[in-house]
């Protein structure tokens, strides 16, 4: 019996082959070019394919404890309570490393970083400028893992960066050809998410 399903496995791969367009050829090779050969397509480019965020040092310096921070919990939900007021801190140190949290997805990372940058760019308006070349990195790192929840946070970000204070628009638009691209690739990508953006 194993032998008769051996030869009409052999009979029907014969029958395939010998059908019009069946065989699959790379592009542009000499396969390519003959008669009974299908050119298959170009591999996907991944465009929108999430990459995989790299360890922040915002997550080790939260692990070491190094943030005057921690999280409170209220009857409106979690806030977080500066142990030092925030005028006070150096936002040259700070700020960078509040805004390089922004790729995280794990809590309560993700929630600390985002409250600190708005916590620091509620009450700091006037010692943002001069950090914005500082925020240019981490704001690219955290748009180009492509990540929906990392997009729109950090969209939400540069809307509060730049009405913050005054002139921070204007610093931006020496850095548009680092934040842009990555914010063409979604530019289609325009289906109703409501509050999500």
């Amino acid at each position: 019996i194993s032998l008769t399903v051996a030869l009409h496995k052999q009979w029907y791969q014969r029958r395939v082959r010998g059908k019009k367009g069946n065989e699959e050829a790379e592009g542009f090779t000499l396969k390519a070019g003959m008669k009974n050969t299908k050119v298959r397509g170009p591999p996907s480019a991944d465009a929108f394919k999430e990459r995989p965020a790299k360890p922040t040092s915002f997550r080790k310096f939260y692990e070491r404890g190094d943030f005057p921070i921690q999280l409170e919990h209220d009857t409106k939900g979690n806030k977080i309570a500066w142990k030092v007021e925030i005028e006070k801190l150096d936002f040259h140190h700070y700020l960078p490393l509040f805004f390089d949290g922004l790729c995280e997805v794990t809590h309560p990372y993700e929630f600390f970083s985002r409250q600190g940058v708005h916590d620091m760019l509620e009450h700091g308006s006037h010692k943002v400028l001069p950090v914005i070349p500082q925020l240019i990195i981490p704001i690219k790192n955290a748009l180009n893992t492509r990540k929906k929840s990392s997009v729109c946070t950090s969209l939400k970000i540069l809307q509060h960066l730049v009405i913050s204070a005054n002139c921070i628009g204007e610093a931006l638009v020496p850095y548009y050809r680092q934040i842009l691209p990555i914010l063409n690739i979604f530019k289609n990508k325009n289906i109703n998410k409501g509050d999500g953006i």
